[in-house]
């Protein structure tokens, strides 16, 4: 076996050499800073100079957080709230589809993949200018149409009441680029063969999105829920920009990636904010395990 293997290294050694510095590359950037963050989980260390064995302690006043359990709740209304937002996507996704002019098709493929040119900072300060509370233009057109009194304008992302729905909001009318695009591939992949079925089944077009397109389309619904699982328990970059580093007004926006963030750059606890790091990886594991456990995929 082990002269079979040198065999096929010395066959191929080139491609070996060739990607090489590619795997060098992502073991530096990518597995080393993770190993790093469990090895420091462990310590009471300050990113810097101080460094001290605390074993288990970092875990165990984490457990103990009531701010980062609290933390969790909220992120559990974002992700619920994430959901939904994907209707919009795969209505968008149908519509393109059953377009009847190829030219028309790809025209609206590419008016979706231009916004992907605005950096997301830019994206974010816009909707930070809408809620503004004396300019923004939500603020403006409510009080236009008589709605809010010009003296109390709604303080949308200072108020403890409003900052989590209007974080809820922004991105109106929530039709995602990379969804629809993922979701317009799955629909593009189904065989003429089943829509030739539909049709001497006598299916009509709203029959045949429910039934056959959507059902059809599950692989790439499961997999833009896990990234958006993903992305919502890690993400904080919205709600520090659009808010601040505490998670708005009382935190009523705190999430457990702003926190971590908070304890590792502005608290200088980076030891206590790797332990946040490892419970966070440990929950996006099992709700991964658990949506491919219980999302199946039947065609």
């Amino acid at each position: 076996m082990v002269r079979h293997f040198m065999a096929a290294l010395q066959k191929h050694k080139m491609c070996y050499a060739l990607i090489l510095p590619t795997f060098f590359l992502v073991f530096l950037f990518r597995y080393y800073p993770a190993f790093s963050g469990v090895y420091h989980s462990f310590f009471e260390w300050d990113g810097a100079l101080l460094e001290e064995w605390v074993g288990f302690s970092n875990y165990i006043e984490a457990f103990q957080d009531a701010k980062l359990w609290r933390s969790f709740l909220v992120v559990i209304v974002f992700i619920s709230a994430n959901i939904v937002k994907m209707i919009p996507a795969i209505i968008v996704a149908l519509l393109i589809f059953h377009l009847k002019s190829e030219k028309h098709q790809y025209l609206y493929r590419v008016l979706f993949v231009v916004p992907m040119i605005i950096p997301q900072i830019v994206y974010m300060l816009l909707w930070k200018f809408f809620y503004e509370p004396n300019i923004g233009l939500l603020n403006q057109l409510l009080i236009g149409l008589g709605i809010v009194e010009p003296d109390l304008p709604p303080m949308w992302l200072a108020d403890p009441e409003w900052v989590i729905p209007s974080l809820i909001f922004m991105g109106f009318p929530w039709v995602g680029v990379v969804s629809v695009l993922i979701f317009l591939a799955g629909l593009q992949s189904i065989p003429n063969s089943v829509y030739e079925a539909a049709d001497l089944d006598g299916c009509g077009i709203l029959k045949r999105c429910v039934t056959i397109e959507v059902p059809l389309i599950m692989s790439q619904i499961r997999l833009s829920l896990v990234l958006m699982i993903i992305a919502t328990l890690k993400g904080f970059e919205r709600i520090l920009i659009m808010c601040n580093e505490f998670g708005g007004p009382n935190g009523a926006a705190n999430v457990p990636g702003l926190y971590m963030f908070r304890m590792a750059f502005m608290e200088g606890r980076v030891g206590y904010a790797c332990a946040l790091g490892m419970l966070l990886f440990g929950v996006i594991l099992v709700l991964t395990l658990l949506n491919d456990k219980y999302v199946r995929v039947e065609k």
